[in-house]
C-alpha cells in the first residue's frame, strides 16, 4: 500500500452560504492530493505528458460525512492499495484538525495514449516506480 497526506486550508471562495466547503470542491482537493502523491513518486503531470500519457477519470465516488469550513486545515490522505494494470485506483480520506473523518472517496483513472486517447497498460517506468514503493 502506498499513502501520502496532503494538507490545505479552504479559501473563502470555496465555501457556500452556510459556511461549508462547496461539495464539488472536494473533487478538486482529491485531484490535487492525487497529483501530489504522483509527484512524490516521480510521475507528475509533466513526466506523463513527456511520455504521451494522460490519466482521464472514468469514475469518482464520494461519501460526505461532515462539512469542512473556511480556513480550517484539512488533511487529504491518498491511498493506492494495488498495482494498477490499465485502471489506476485511488482512495481518499479527508479529515480535519480534530482527526474527524469528513469525506471518503474513490477515484479510478485509466492510462491512455495522449494522441489516440485509447487505453493502455501501465507503462513500465511507472510500474517500476510503484513497485519500489510497494516493496519498501
Amino acid at each position: 500500500m502506498i499513502t501520502n497526506t496532503f494538507q490545505l486550508q479552504p479559501r473563502y471562495g470555496e465555501v457556500d452560504q452556510m459556511g461549508y466547503v462547496y461539495h464539488a470542491n472536494y473533487v478538486i482537493y482529491c485531484h490535487q492530493a492525487r497529483n501530489e502523491l504522483l509527484r512524490k513518486l516521480g510521475v507528475d503531470e509533466i513526466v506523463l505528458e513527456d511520455n504521451h500519457i494522460i490519466l482521464p477519470v472514468i469514475s469518482f465516488d464520494i461519501k460526505y460525512k461532515k462539512p469542512a469550513h473556511f480556513d480550517e486545515r484539512i488533511s487529504i490522505k491518498t491511498i493506492i492499495r494495488e498495482m494498477p494494470n490499465t485502471r489506476f485506483n485511488f482512495e481518499f480520506e479527508i479529515t480535519n484538525e480534530q482527526n474527524t473523518l469528513l469525506i471518503t472517496a474513490k477515484s479510478t483513472v485509466v492510462f491512455a495514449d495522449k494522441q489516440s486517447r485509447l487505453p493502455k497498460r501501465i507503462p513500465e517506468f511507472i510500474k517500476n516506480k510503484l513497485n519500489s514503493e510497494f516493496l519498501s
